[in-house]
């Protein structure tokens, strides 16, 4: 069992930085590859990134790519979302999830955990 629990949300502007956290209580948290996702009212959860369980290997959405960058902690049970240039179609909540699982993977029907989201909001 897994307990995430999201940070580093706000308000920003437009091509301003922030960071967000995800937290994770339990057992080893090694081994689960861990992704953020993002949702906007009425809309599907979509993929941000992912990241392998070493933190070797990384995947990302393509219209983030260059712009964010996921990174953990293994030792402090900690995932890392690093947004640069945000643009206000950024804004929506942020969600991190984990996957027991050896490869990374996109789909959010496969993650077993979720956080309850941090909210971005970027404006123009």
């Amino acid at each position: 069992q897994v307990q995430l629990v999201e940070s580093g949300g706000g308000l920003v502007q437009a091509g301003d930085s922030l960071r967000l956290s995800c937290a994770a209580s339990g057992r080893a948290f090694s081994s689960y590859v861990m992704g953020w996702f993002r949702q906007a009212p009425g809309k599907e959860r979509e993929f941000v990134a992912a990241i392998s369980r070493t933190g070797d290997s990384t995947y990302y959405r393509a219209s983030v790519k260059g712009r964010f960058t996921i990174s953990r902690d293994n030792a402090k049970n900690t995932v890392y979302l690093q947004m640069s240039s945000l643009k206000p179609e950024d804004t929506t909540v942020y969600y991190c999830a984990a996957e027991r699982s050896v490869v990374i993977d996109s789909n959010p029907r496969v993650y077993d955990y979720w956080g309850q989201g941090t909210q971005v909001i970027v404006s123009s």
